[in-house]
């Protein structure tokens, strides 16, 4: 590798990518090395359509994806345009003779990163792995049955995105907010090929879950679990069932774990309207349930 040998206290800003495999942990043992192999050939290929020579990105395995970190050398916005084009047109490529399309979940962002024999760390690797693993970019692939979702952080938009550039269309992002392990925080999402997708329209989960509180702050859906309701304009989760009380079949979280299918805290409603949906309440008083109209009197 082209790597400089960095002292593992030094830190130097790079551009992080995280790459991850859509419902991985639904392959089975005999499908994921071909999986892994199709990842590989993608992102590889797109590198040296894109101009970027291999031995100058760094480039660790994730078994169900790649963490890649670029030096300073080479310019964001080629990753950011040329090769997220290449990347998407040879995961098109890829799926075309397949029953089950490869889906991939891109994440990047820049800061600093600590190289040391083992791999790369630091909160700017941290940051890009919850991107990439976040709600939003989970449910923006299935919902749009796109095979690559793009998220970027808040700086990256704003120092590179926004100025646009080749390939590089601001106007195609659009914003949410995420409620991480770390603390809100504000990341841009982009289809490739495709309009602004709508993140208003994606439900909120528990802030530390990779969850999405909205473009607004004002969550456009919750998550009916126990206790949970969902008011008016709520998402429909489950790509494969749009109606409203859709149930998401769950999906593997960044450590490989399924959600449980059988537990409240997989359940999800989509509410539209006026509908919403309650469960395992107890009330202890009168509460009201609905919307508020007009100056009349109120009715619990």
């Amino acid at each position: 590798m082209a790597h400089e040998t960095f002292d593992a206290g030094e830190a130097r800003y790079e551009l992080v990518v995280s790459v991850d495999a859509r419902r991985s942990g639904q392959y089975n043992d005999a499908e994921k090395p071909r999986m892994r192999q199709r990842i590989y050939r993608v992102l590889e290929s797109a590198l040296a359509q894109a101009g970027v020579v291999r031995d100058a990105v760094h480039m660790e395995d994730r078994g169900d994806g790649v963490l890649m970190s670029v030096p300073g050398r080479i310019a964001v916005s080629r990753l950011l345009g040329l090769w997220m084009v290449e990347v998407h047109e040879n995961l098109r490529e890829e799926n075309g003779s397949l029953l089950v399309p490869l889906g991939l979940r891109v994440a990047m962002h820049v800061g600093p990163v600590r190289h040391d024999s083992r791999g790369i760390s630091g909160r700017a690797v941290d940051l890009t792995c919850r991107l990439a693993d976040s709600s939003v970019a989970r449910e923006l692939l299935d919902r749009e049955r796109a095979d690559l979702v793009l998220a970027v952080s808040d700086s990256l938009y704003a120092d590179v995105v926004q100025a646009g550039g080749k390939f590089i269309d601001p106007a195609r992002f659009a914003p949410a907010r995420l409620a991480l392990k770390e603390g809100a925080v504000t990341a841009w999402f982009h289809l490739p090929g495709r309009p602004a997708p709508d993140t208003g329209a994606l439900g909120p989960e528990e802030p530390g879950d990779g969850g999405v509180a909205g473009t607004g702050g004002v969550p456009a859906g919750v998550s009916a679990g126990a206790g949970g309701a969902a008011g008016a304009g709520g998402a429909v989760v489950s790509p494969a069932d749009p109606s409203p009380g859709a149930v998401d079949g769950g999906d593997p979280d960044s450590e490989g774990h399924e959600d449980d299918e059988d537990g409240d805290a997989s359940v999800r409603y989509a509410a539209q309207g006026d509908l919403s949906v309650h469960q395992h309440n107890v009330y202890q008083q009168p509460v009201h349930i609905g919307r508020v109209t007009g100056a009349g009197p109120r009715k619990d």
